[in-house]
């Protein structure tokens, strides 16, 4: 959960690393109030006021905390003392600022070198923890890359998304995998470039399928010599580098020359790989004469709601686009959380040469020069005022309205849906966070509990559980002991990590207003009968919280034919809703996703107890040694008719490590 006291104590890091500029240290300042003792007691501009005397008029950054240390504002500033000082005086322009300096009970403070230094800190405190009276980026879904390697003689193309732990050049970002996919798919048919794993390139002994089908050039089993591969791979680094015409001039002039000495054979192979790279180019709808590499950023407000719509545009190519609905308090100006939304989302990811947004942000210079020093190359920031560029950001902008439009009408719908839902089951206010269980087994094998999680704005998808029962005194096909060990584990954990519930409507609508997702259920629906909600409600009562949440039993109708689902709540007799009831297609959604889940689960346990080999149970036998043995005697079933001198025989294998391999086999 963001600004909880367990993240504020985690150690800030020593220098800002990036994996495109220089590492920027800064200094920490080893002191506050808590330290000092000169404001014991106190809170908001009294504390603040104690900390001002002691502060340089050096730039840095700057976290207040509340009394149990909860970050609440994570701020950067020219003058560390003059900055704080405005907060001490007690003069505020908005409620936000009003509310969080009364919070505030203590603030510790970084000193940098530079502005610059402070703001990219300042963005990469706001992304780890996470202040709730900051501007949030709520997106934290990695973008996918082009991976061209680098550390083996014949380079590979591939999908990349994570960390850049592997050596090679990286081309993206991208919208979304299938934009990678479809442009992966062009770029084989242009460069001949193999795609396979460095173990099956290793292996092969003659081309495969996609050297017949003309998408690879087959270096795998010499097909193409190093020399001319190696050539390929420059021309893929080029055209994916920006330098799109000139690749394409080379191979037209190339097609041209095969041509003329009659070589129609060559000359059609260089037209196939033009019409891949035009085909690059022209598939993805946008595609900008005069912009090579940008990203496009354009802001809506509306309802209350902000929307920021980011286009990617690389070697001439539009490369996707992808809408954020930060979090952000309705005072703020456009500018200014667009601002602070560039700065967060630049803080994992390289910047292009050149940034265009929809409307003018505060501090535009020292963004630029921020984004600069980190990645090594100038960096511009504009707004367009016309021509091509100005018609890309109005385009953006356009995605943005229509995207918050969507989502203000899913919303408005998402809220009528919960009041219905509350009245319908006589809940005293709609929900904030519906838990939907449900379990999934063959014959009580690989079973999963899952759990779902639906909100105002819909499933919340980051907050899915699921649990791999673990019980050997579950009898195999005991759906309530299942259901038992599921809800023993959940609540359990919740009593440890967040303590009990909210007490009271008006603590409930303060968790609402001022963090993200709230931790505890309103409402847990459970996919069962009589049977299984007995088992619920005695664990909810065990743990002493089932006066805290409420808990709805779904069960399948006759001939579990939807529509006719019965429903049981404490305290009333089972019912059923009308068959055209929005509530009733409300619940159904709920539980199927869960059950869609559930059996999503349990088919990945399933299968990977399938593939699972005898020699993973040995203790000691790790992946290099089990592929040792499998490449020396073919089957783990050839392994354990092995005799304890055939298994030293392998490479790697001594014989206390063969002993213990063919005694996992032989109990005598």
């Amino acid at each position: 959960m963001p600004g909880n006291a367990e993240e504020e104590e985690a150690p800030i890091p020593e220098e800002i690393a990036s994996a495109d500029g220089p590492a920027l240290p800064f200094t920490r300042i080893d002191w506050d109030n808590r330290e000092s003792g000169d404001a014991d007691g106190k809170v908001g501009a009294d504390v603040i006021q104690t900390l001002v005397r002691r502060l340089p008029n050096s730039p840095g950054v700057y976290r207040m905390m509340n009394a149990v240390g909860d970050v609440l504002y994570v701020g950067k500033a020219r003058s560390l003392k003059k900055r704080v000082t405005n907060y001490a005086q007690g003069r505020f322009h908005t409620n936000r600022i009003g509310r969080m300096v009364r919070e505030t009970a203590t603030m510790e403070f970084v000193v940098t070198r530079t502005e610059t230094e402070a703001l990219l800190l300042e963005a990469n405190l706001i992304k780890r923890l996470r202040p709730r009276f900051n501007v949030l980026m709520r997106d934290d879904k990695s973008f996918p890359y082009i991976l061209l390697t680098g550390d083996h003689a014949s380079p590979g193309i591939f999908k990349h998304r994570g960390a850049r732990s592997r050596k090679g050049d990286y081309f993206g970002p991208f919208a979304s995998a299938g934009a990678v996919d479809r442009t992966i798919n062009s770029l084989q048919r242009a460069f001949l470039l193999r795609s396979c794993t460095d173990s099956v390139f290793e292996s092969r002994t003659r081309p495969c399928l996609l050297y017949q089908i003309k998408r690879c050039s087959g270096p795998c089993t010499g097909e193409i010599s190093a020399d001319d591969y190696a050539e390929l791979v420059a021309e893929a680094k080029d055209f994916l580098s920006g330098r799109s015409q000139g690749v394409k001039a080379e191979i037209s002039s190339a097609m041209l020359r095969a041509a003329e000495d009659l070589d129609f054979e060559r000359a059609a192979i260089y037209r196939d790989r033009l019409a891949a790279l035009s085909h690059v180019q022209s598939h993805q709808g946008i595609n900008p004469q005069s912009v090579e590499e940008a990203d496009v950023f354009a802001i809506h407000q509306e309802g209350g709601q902000t929307c920021i719509q980011v286009f990617f545009f690389r070697t001439g190519q539009n490369w996707g686009n992808r809408a954020y609905f930060p979090k952000a308090d309705p005072a703020l100006e456009p500018g200014e959380v667009l601002g602070s939304f560039l700065a967060q989302f630049y803080d994992d990811k390289p910047s292009p040469k050149s940034i265009l947004l929809s409307r003018a942000i505060d501090e535009r210079e020292l963004l630029e020069e921020a984004l600069s020093t980190r990645a090594g190359h100038r960096v511009s920031v504009g707004v367009p005022l016309r021509g091509e560029k100005k018609d890309l950001t109005d385009h953006a902008l356009q995605n943005a309205r229509e995207a918050l439009g969507r989502r203000l009408a899913e919303t408005s719908t998402q809220a009528r849906l919960l009041a219905g839902f509350a009245e319908t089951f006589g809940l005293a206010r709609a929900p904030e966070r519906i838990e939907i269980y449900d379990n999934s087994h063959i014959m009580g094998t690989n079973a999963v509990g899952a759990m779902v999680v639906a909100g105002p704005e819909g499933f919340v998808k980051n907050q899915y559980r699921k649990f791999n029962i673990r019980s050997t005194e579950i009898t195999p096909g005991d759906d309530f002991g299942m259901m038992r060990e599921v809800m023993e584990r959940r609540f359990s954990r919740l009593l440890k990590e967040h303590g009990t519930p909210r007490q009271s409507d008006a603590e409930a609508e303060e968790e609402v207003g001022h963090s993200a997702f709230p931790a505890w259920p309103d409402v847990i629906l459970i996919d069962g009968g009589q049977g299984q909600m007995t088992v619920v409600r005695a664990m909810l009562a065990e743990l002493g919280v089932s006066d805290r949440v409420a808990a709805i039993g779904v069960a399948k109708g006759q001939d579990r034919e939807a529509g006719r689902e019965r429903f049981f709540v404490d305290g009333k007799p089972s019912f059923m809703l009308p068959v055209r009831d929005p509530v009733l297609y409300f619940v159904q959604r709920l539980r199927d996703e869960a059950h869609r889940f559930a059996i999503g689960s349990h088919r990945a346990r399933r299968k990977k107890e399938m593939v699972k080999s005898p020699l993973d149970e040995i203790t000691g036998i790790g992946p290099s040694r089990k592929r040792a043995l499998l490449h020396h005697f073919g089957t783990a079933k050839a392994v354990s008719r092995a005799a304890i001198e055939d298994l030293m025989a392998v490479e790697g294998i001594s014989e206390s490590t063969a002993r213990l391999v063919y005694n996992h086999f032989h109990e005598s």
